[in-house]
């Protein structure tokens, strides 16, 4: 039997949230990013965008095209409130999900719509019930794959519903540009134009008749497309949570510096906001990276492993000057700083990577414990990991 994946897709998430704070910024053009000549647009209103202003923009020419625009520079601590809101919303009500990122996720909603007759009427009083609980607005594809499902979520926005069978493909998918289609990046997709590759039906063509050239084009991901545009790929909804594996910021100055202090306390700054939200994340880092971008656009990458992971702000930001001082160059006027934090693991799982608390006898932690013990004569005291250990055995019991 086939599944029925969605794929819920937040509708400009970080200009609603904007919104949801400042509703004087409904159906404005607003953008969301940084001034300057280094600043990006992370993403922009609908309105921004019928002027043709699009995420990854450089925001100067942004505001060249839209000169109307507001630009914020984003609250990501509120962003990040709002969507944990949104996932717990769809939790409750299609357990198997996999969060893709911060404001999307797939879900395996086959058992809900074989319960419900009108499935689509069912989508659409969900929608409604998602925006009149967070006030947030979703676009909604649905197919039996995730990839189908994508597709439908990006195909009508804001709010849209979209369903793919595998019998409309043809009829849904292949006329849409060759920019559409979700995987190809935006390095090949010009690529493909330029071979007269128009559509993603001109690419199916071509795909199912094995020509050469896309063989050897796509290289090992020929099949995967293929599946994709045969209705085959993958329909699995991972239920692992979304765990980043790194957390990082960085900033392009006003103007280009070759002041040590002043790109010292440039890199503080950004490993404050880079350490909160490793905090707020619950995780640990055992890895500090810097990066330096100078005036001729040369990045410079350094990073240093802690014997420990942690997520001191002391220790952390004692890494990040070390790693400064070490590549500190006078010579070279600098135009970027970043920091990031990489090998995370949850808070929680360090209780088990603590090789203080190995169970050798012979280390002085354990001998004091023994010690202790003996003068009370009973086991009263034991290493924190002895502790959840013993909890786990309590609760399995009983």
């Amino acid at each position: 039997m086939e599944k029925v994946i969605l794929h819920i897709d937040l509708n400009a998430f970080f200009v609603r949230c904007e919104e949801i704070k400042n509703p004087t910024l409904v159906d404005k053009a607003t953008i969301i990013g940084h001034q300057g000549r280094g600043g990006i647009v992370s993403t922009c209103s609908y309105k921004a965008r019928s002027f043709g202003v699009r995420s990854g923009m450089p925001t100067y020419k942004a505001t060249i095209l839209c000169p109307e625009a507001i630009l914020l520079p984003g609250d990501y601590k509120f962003y990040e409130k709002k969507s944990n809101e949104f996932f717990e919303f769809v939790k409750k009500i299609f357990p198997i999900i996999e969060i893709a990122s911060i404001d999307e996720c797939f879900v395996d909603a086959t058992r809900k719509a074989n319960e419900i007759l009108d499935f689509p009427s069912y989508l659409k009083r969900f929608q409604k019930a998602l925006f009149d609980k967070t006030q947030l607005k979703c676009s909604i594809g649905v197919g039996p794959t995730k990839f189908l499902a994508k597709m439908g979520s990006d195909i009508k926005k804001p709010m849209g519903l979209t369903f793919i069978p595998k019998e409309k493909i043809k009829d849904i998918i292949y006329p849409l540009p060759i920019d559409d289609f979700f995987g190809i990046g935006k390095k090949t997709a010009p690529e493909l134009k330029n071979e007269g590759i128009n559509t993603i039906g001109d690419l199916a063509k071509l795909i199912f008749s094995d020509d050469p050239k896309m063989i050897k084009r796509f290289g090992k991901t020929y099949f995967y497309v293929k599946d994709c545009l045969d209705g085959e790929s993958s329909d699995v909804v991972n239920v692992e949570p979304f765990d980043p594996k790194s957390i990082g910021n960085s900033k392009t100055l006003v103007c280009d510096s070759n002041n040590y202090d002043e790109l010292k306390n440039e890199l503080l700054n950004i490993a404050d906001e880079t350490i909160n939200r490793l905090k707020s994340s619950n995780k640990l880092t055992n890895t500090i990276q810097i990066t330096l971008k100078d005036s001729d656009f040369k990045s410079i990458t350094r990073s240093k492993n802690l014997s420990k992971f942690t997520d001191n702000s002391t220790i952390i930001k004692n890494g990040v000057v070390s790693l400064f001082d070490r590549n500190f160059d006078e010579t070279k006027m600098i135009r970027l700083v970043g920091v990031s934090l990489q090998n995370l693991i949850d808070f929680n799982d360090n209780l088990e990577q603590m090789s203080i608390f190995n169970n050798n006898k012979s280390n002085k932690t354990h001998s004091l414990i023994d010690e202790l013990n003996k003068k009370m004569n009973k086991n009263v005291f034991m290493t924190a990991r002895e502790g959840v250990n013993s909890k786990k055995c309590k609760s399995k019991k009983q």
